[in-house]
């Protein structure tokens, strides 16, 4: 088979796309491509595109300077187009779109398609049937983002024309790698991973697409390093296999750990999959799983059936010259290595799904991700609509993911601001929360991350008083639960609703700190943002180690969440700033993180771990800043849904 392959720089800025099902044949379609502007709405076919303005390189957003527009103003039409030798190919040709916020339409040589709503997930086309004979390819994408529709699942992007407070600005269009790939035939389209410790076993689902035949079998072979764990053959049944393979269990804890996946140490074990009928390969994929259990016992999160501390940090997953897209693949390796060698153990992927490349590090590297889903703004039968239609989708890219231990369907109330008077914004969120455990039974849920919770498997936090005695007071060992949940408004609403009182759930203090750091000479200072602000980066370590100190002091919390990784546009406090420079040395971090207050680690790198004993619970106002210890109300984290 011979096929167009990647260049190497390619292979090197955009590695594989999607990470768990990966061939061998496969093209990179990113780079220049023609762009135009549709302001209007008046073109509803390639044939009406009448000029093409502007180059943009894909996959960078055309609000993005690395797109090569840098256009930031309103625009709800986007056409994009580019030529290319036809590769040679035997069998199917299909063409993939990582995301395209919002609505997507896509022409092949003059052809439609297809279509696909929803800005943060994957969709692919056949295009086999619309090539021609004169070896070259064109496509024609069309993408509709309105930037003032608050009914579509947006995230952090701002609807007005400047970002502001703690929104940014606008992606539109194409922002993941568009590529193309060869497959049979008869092919697998996808795949599943879900790991039972209990059983010491792996469950494989696959799904067969294409021409469909008799007596398909798929060979299954995993392997971890030199050592071959299983080698099966299994029959394909109505093109589904669903099997649990069975591991030999080595009994003793000891040798169990070495198969086990955590944040200390990210054993991975690697598949070698293949389609075949009879003596004749029709397809073959490379994938890989880990074991690796995660759940809630009582008032404790439990990783691999051991008690396990939460030390997550708000990962916004935004870069100044590219937005949500990452400038290249190394970029999002080195975010998961600045997290880890600052002391963190997770992230709490805010308000974005991201790229899979991100999910592939983190589980190569070790590390946490809590995934949430973008918010939409208004409550609507059409926001309701796409959202649960999007969040499933989400779900199904990314739930073989090791690194993925919880998913949070919403956050602090956003698109659901009457949760407390309106039955129906109840429901709603009952109802995502149920979903998702259909959806993922081996996951806990955040029903609602911050306050206001009804069903959940945690009870999630949001409390930016930054004094740290105020915190130990409200959380500590003298605190009586009846009146935390009945009483306690730390960010102007209630805990819980009435009728789901706390159950025994793990409390966690999901977001906290905030403390922005801007110089007073710097001529922008009045337009940063944050919950609190200091002056000097050295009254910013203090204060960070102070109040990491006292979270990290208080026994009802199973984890925290720390507000936040990096600078974000004009929100600053982040521990990094936006080019992911340290704000104060990494290692003084790192010990504030672990809760070891000023004592120095000389071999803290960016390769570092830590201890699973250090993640184990002893016994078991935009523009006009607010003062230090202010507690920030909830309009100032969720804005007001109702414009």
């Amino acid at each position: 088979m011979v096929f167009l392959e990647l260049q190497k720089n390619a292979l090197t800025d955009r590695a594989y796309p999607r990470p768990q099902l990966q061939r061998s044949h496969w093209q990179n379609l990113n780079g220049l491509w023609k762009f135009a502007f549709d302001d209007q709405g008046q073109w509803t076919q390639p044939d009406d595109v009448d000029v093409w303005t502007h180059n943009i390189e894909v996959p960078f957003a055309p609000e993005s300077t690395q797109s090569g527009i840098s256009d930031t103003g309103f625009h709800a039409n986007c056409w994009y187009e580019r030529e290319f030798p036809t590769p040679s190919y035997e069998g199917r040709l299909r063409l993939h779109f990582g995301a395209v916020d919002y609505h997507a339409r896509v022409w092949v040589n003059g052809h439609y398609m297809g279509e696909h709503e929803g800005g943060h997930t994957p969709f692919s086309f056949d295009i086999t049937s619309a090539l021609n004979d004169s070896g070259i390819t064109k496509i024609t994408v069309w993408a509709h983002d309105d930037p003032c529709d608050l009914a579509k699942p947006r995230g952090k992007q701002d609807w007005q024309l400047e970002p502001h407070s703690i929104w940014y600005p606008r992606t539109s269009g194409i922002w993941q790698t568009v590529w193309l790939e060869c497959v049979g035939e008869t092919y697998i389209e996808k795949i599943r991973w879900t790991p039972e410790l209990d059983r010491w076993e792996i469950g494989f689902e696959a799904c067969v697409s294409g021409k469909q035949q008799k007596d398909l079998q798929i060979k299954l072979k995993l392997t971890l390093g030199d050592t071959v764990l299983a080698n099966d053959t299994y029959a394909v049944y109505g093109g589904e296999l669903n099997r649990r393979i069975a591991l030999s269990d080595p009994g003793i804890d000891d040798y169990r750990n070495q198969l086990l996946w955590s944040p200390e140490k990210p054993t991975l074990i690697n598949a070698e999959i293949e389609l075949i009928l009879g003596n004749k390969s029709l397809d073959k994929v490379k994938s890989y799983t880990a074991m690796r259990t995660v759940g809630i016992q009582r008032d404790r999160f439990m990783l691999n059936g051991r008690p396990y501390y939460l030390r997550l940090v708000l990962d916004q997953g935004y870069w100044p010259e590219s937005l949500m897209s990452a400038p290249n693949d190394d970029a999002l390796r080195r975010d998961v290595q600045l997290v880890k060698a600052m002391g963190f153990n997770g992230v709490r992927k805010h308000q974005k799904i991201e790229d899979p490349r991100f999910l592939y590090w983190a589980d190569v590297l070790g590390l946490l991700v809590w995934e949430e889903m973008p918010s939409a703004y208004r409550f609507t039968s059409k926001a309701i609509g796409r959202m649960t239609r999007e969040w499933t989708e989400v779900i199904e890219r990314d739930i073989s993911h090791p690194c993925i231990v919880a998913w949070v369907p919403f956050n602090e109330s956003w698109g659901v601001p009457n949760l407390t008077e309106t039955a129906a914004h109840r429901n709603y969120v009952l109802a995502m929360y149920h979903l998702t455990k259909t959806l993922d039974p081996t996951r806990p849920v955040i029903g609602n991350d911050g306050w206001e919770s009804t069903d959940t498997d945690i009870l999630a936090i949001h409390d930016y008083d930054n004094e740290p005695s105020h915190l130990v007071r409200r959380y500590g060992l003298e605190v009586k639960l009846t009146d935390l949940f009945e009483k306690e408004r730390p960010g102007g609403r209630v805990l819980t609703l009435d009728g789901y009182p706390h159950n025994g759930q793990p409390v966690m203090l999901t977001e906290f700190g905030g403390i922005a750091y801007a110089p007073e000479h710097d001529p922008e200072a009045n337009k940063i943002w944050g919950y609190a602000r200091s002056w000097q980066t050295s009254e910013l370590q203090k204060r960070y180690g102070e109040l990491l100190k006292a979270v990290n002091s208080i026994e009802l919390f199973s984890g925290f969440c720390y507000t936040q990784l990096t600078d974000t546009y004009q929100e600053a406090n982040g521990l990094l700033y936006a080019d992911r420079t340290p704000k104060f040395n990494i290692e003084a971090i790192a010990n504030a993180t672990l809760g070891r207050g000023s004592q120095q680690k000389d071999d803290v790198t960016l390769n570092s771990t830590w201890s699973s004993e250090e993640n184990v619970r002893p016994k078991t106002t935009e523009a006009g800043w607010p003062p230090a210890n202010f507690v920030q109300q909830a309009t100032h984290c969720g804005g007001n849904n109702g414009t």
